[in-house]
């Protein structure tokens, strides 16, 4: 039998409490619904058992079980029918809170709450997908989050859809592997019950069986919706990212971590990591490569779109922000050069009234109290300008620090790169080039051998070793521009950080002048 969900027990315990004032956050109307019927007839028969009436402003009242009530439209007049109501009953509301802008319907639920319980028990319950919730009611409201389906609700899903195919069903993949079911239902945690059926009836209709990519697309429609966050298609392979192996081997040990079979086995859900380290060394590539990896969707968080004008709204949209993040659960959320979205933030008693503050406490309690399945890469190329509670253990599971390519990784980067452009890497001298490119970051290898490439294209010839090497020699490397910074930069992160790197002898020098080709 399956275990109600936190929200079934929060709700059967307000009303079996007496609270007559409830405001449920959801945007399913049927489970919520199903869930009060439930809990009103959990006692048929006895002086507890509760009526189950809903009221929308184009049917009036209807009892849950879908037989007509009363053509009563006017919100006023429904709170007074509710208020006139003879017998236990839970009313739900639908889609109330545009009427709560209305001083009258809010001093109308303030007498309300103070005479639905006698003599009959009667409850109201506003049902809406989004808060709004006036503060002349903040003291007499009980604000329940209704949860989305569980993973025994989405199995139970997956099943009856299953079941639906008939005898194509011995075909089905997910119906033969329990492994590749279990995935599927991870996929598809934080879908909505209508969500997850129409996104499996169309992966059915598309590829023959339940897919896990389908399923990532349904998401991806969920935060475009959003507007604050960006759905990021991920294309790097985990083998685009050269070097950072230390990285790599924490990266591929947490692959799994996410699934039931670990939190049976006692895991812990990870939090994140901070990438700290050189521009142009591989950390946003290493966000999106985990997304291809852990087969998790990758969320984009700007967060100079968080800030917004109008007072209050900031918080709100960190707040919505993370709301949606957990919506889709599991799933990557990468915030890229961190400092600079939180720039100001010491100054911000001063320079906007405490807003950046705000956000950003916000966003680091969440981060350090959450137990939802989103793990956070967040980035950043200078640590003098990330907020020191930031840096404090348990913000994220671990800091990794990427420095300059070493030899290796640098040669292992000419690989990918020039694989990438067709082009065969025996053919090139990679030690040559390795050494010729001391003291570089991997953006600008690439840009070399791009810059090589359409040298090669206007003089109508092939990209060779040559070419290559000339193209190193008109970038001015950032380990010449940024020398003392980079300097400072690895002296800080000696004692407070790991290496994302194996070999952690070997320090990159920095080439006292430009090499001659």
């Amino acid at each position: 039998m399956t275990e109600p969900s936190p929200s079934h027990v929060q709700l059967d315990h307000l009303i079996r409490a007496g609270y007559p004032l409830i405001y449920v956050v959801s945007s399913e109307e049927d489970r919520v619904e199903e869930t009060l019927r439930a809990i009103g007839e959990r006692d048929e028969g006895s002086r507890q058992a509760r009526q189950g009436i809903r009221w929308s402003i184009t049917e009036g009242f209807v009892r849950l079980d879908g037989t007509p009530h009363s053509d009563v439209r006017d919100p006023i007049a429904a709170l007074e029918y509710a208020d006139n109501f003879e017998g236990n009953a839970v009313f739900v509301l639908r889609d109330f809170h545009p009427y709560l802008k209305d001083p009258s319907v809010v001093r109308k639920l303030r007498d309300l709450s103070h005479s639905l319980y006698h003599p009959h028990r009667r409850h109201i319950v506003m049902l809406s997908p989004l808060l709004k919730l006036p503060t002349e009611l903040e003291k007499q409201v009980a604000v329940v989050d209704f949860d989305l389906p569980s993973r025994d609700d989405l199995r139970a899903i997956v099943d009856e859809v299953v079941e639906q195919v008939g005898s194509r069903r011995e075909s089905l993949k997910v119906h033969k592997d329990p492994e590749l079911k279990e995935r599927v239902v991870e996929a598809a945690l934080g879908l909505t019950r209508d969500e997850a059926r129409h996104v499996f009836a169309r992966s059915l209709v598309a590829v023959k069986d339940l897919d896990i990519e389908e399923i990532l697309g349904e998401k991806k429609q969920i935060i475009r919706k959003s507007g604050l966050l960006e759905y990021y298609e991920s294309r790097s392979a985990f083998g685009d990212v050269g070097g950072l192996n230390q990285l790599k081997t924490w990266l591929k040990k947490r692959q799994l971590a996410f699934s039931q079979s670990a939190r049976d086995f006692g895991l812990p859900l990870p939090k994140g990591i901070l990438l700290i380290g050189v521009p142009g060394c591989g950390k946003s590539l290493t966000a999106k490569a985990v997304s291809a990896l852990w087969q998790m969707p990758l969320l984009r968080l700007d967060v100079g779109k968080v800030f917004s004008s109008l007072v209050g709204s900031s918080e709100e949209n960190i707040r919505q922000c993370i709301r949606t993040a957990e919506a889709v659960a599991p799933a990557i959320l990468w915030l890229d050069e961190l400092e600079k979205g939180f720039a100001g933030m010491a100054s911000s008693g001063q320079s906007d009234a405490g807003t950046t503050a705000r956000v950003f406490a916000s966003f680091i309690t969440w981060l350090q109290e959450k137990e939802s399945a989103v793990f956070v890469i967040a980035t950043a190329n200078d640590v003098s300008l990330l907020p020191p509670e930031l840096l404090r253990k348990g913000r994220f599971d671990e800091i990794f620090f990427v420095d300059l390519p070493k030899a290796t990784e640098r040669s292992e980067i000419f690989r990918i790169h020039l694989d990438k452009n067709k082009r065969n890497p025996e053919d090139f001298d990679l030690p040559g080039l390795t050494q010729a490119s001391q003291g570089y970051s991997g953006s600008e290898i690439e840009q070399a051998i791009i810059s090589a490439l359409y040298d090669a294209f206007e003089a109508g010839e092939d990209i060779t070793t040559a070419r290559v090497r000339h193209a190193l020699q008109e970038i001015v490397p950032l380990s010449q521009t940024m020398k003392e910074k980079l300097d400072a930069m690895r002296h800080w992160a000696r004692t407070r950080a790991r290496t994302a790197s194996v070999d952690e002898d070997e320090l990159t020098a920095v080439p006292e002048s430009r090499i001659e080709m």
